[in-house]
């Protein structure tokens, strides 16, 4: 399996990564502990691969993945809503059993 970046997520990781001055590399994504059902997803900009990180390549953007937030997000969908009230990346998680109101967190 994979981790999956969806061309509208793409290309505002593009646009953000050029507007940050980031020439090499990608976004970083991962799991912590928190949030209102149990695990958190994160995200930072990131130039290069950690040792133990898997590194994703779609639609002309690196998604980078440590070993333990790989375990929860294998087969995740990084996509980009825009919605008249707000917008944001969205996971599209198929791991997830339970998820959060607002879809920022997630149980196993």
């Amino acid at each position: 399996m994979a981790i999956h970046v969806s061309e509208r997520a793409a290309q505002r990781i593009r646009e953000v990564l050029r507007r940050e001055g980031i020439l090499e590399g990608g976004l970083r994504i991962g799991v912590k502990g928190g949030g209102c059902s149990g695990l958190s997803y994160v995200m930072q900009y990131e130039t290069e691969k950690r040792p133990g990180d898997k590194v994703f390549e779609e639609n002309g953007v690196k998604l980078f993945v440590d070993l333990k937030s790989y375990l929860y997000l294998n087969g995740t969908t990084l996509d980009w809503q825009d919605k008249l009230i707000e917008s944001g990346f969205t996971f599209i998680n198929p791991n997830a059993a339970r998820t959060c109101g607002c879809g920022s967190s997630f149980s196993a």
